[in-house]
């Protein structure tokens, strides 16, 4: 898996995940187990489900497991911060006039209530690499859109 750029926070609530799951997988292991015990396994409901659950459990464990171990903290990487990267916040203004102000994170952190957009999304794809001040032409799935970045912090 390719490098993703995360906030320690965002780093920390994958392990979080990752450790729920951990404890979680005692339990299903368990459930397996009884549902073993009712009989002929071909007709048996309960035991394909809990065997699908501890399938699904074990595939997010392996997937969060590769992203954490290939993960790289935004804040300890060396990005320029005059212009719209992963890890900036940034403010811009549409043509309307309207002010928004947004986090650029990892897809795995995006939030949109939160004002968290991820990097992949097509907004920020059209802003990378592009100063305050500057006044940028996104391709939207709406459309065309002008942005003026205001201000980019870190």
């Amino acid at each position: 898996m390719a490098e993703i750029y995360l906030t320690r926070e965002g780093k920390e609530k994958l392990i979080k995940e990752l450790q729920e799951l951990q404890k979680r997988k005692p339990l299903i292991q368990d459930e397996i187990a009884r549902a073993r015990e009712h009989g002929d396994l071909r007709e048996n409901a309960e035991y394909h489900a809990a065997k699908e659950t501890l399938i699904n459990l074990m595939h997010r464990m392996m997937e969060l497991d590769t992203k954490i171990a290939s993960a790289k903290i935004i804040e300890e990487q060396n990005i320029d911060p005059d212009k719209v990267f992963i890890g900036v916040t940034i403010t811009i203004q549409n043509e309307d006039g309207d002010n928004y102000e947004y986090s650029v994170v990892d897809l795995e952190e995006a939030d949109p209530s939160a004002s968290k957009i991820s990097v992949q999304s097509p907004l920020i794809q059209g802003l990378l690499g592009h100063k305050v001040g500057e006044t940028v032409e996104v391709d939207l799935p709406a459309g065309k859109a002008k942005f003026k970045i205001l201000k980019i912090s870190r």
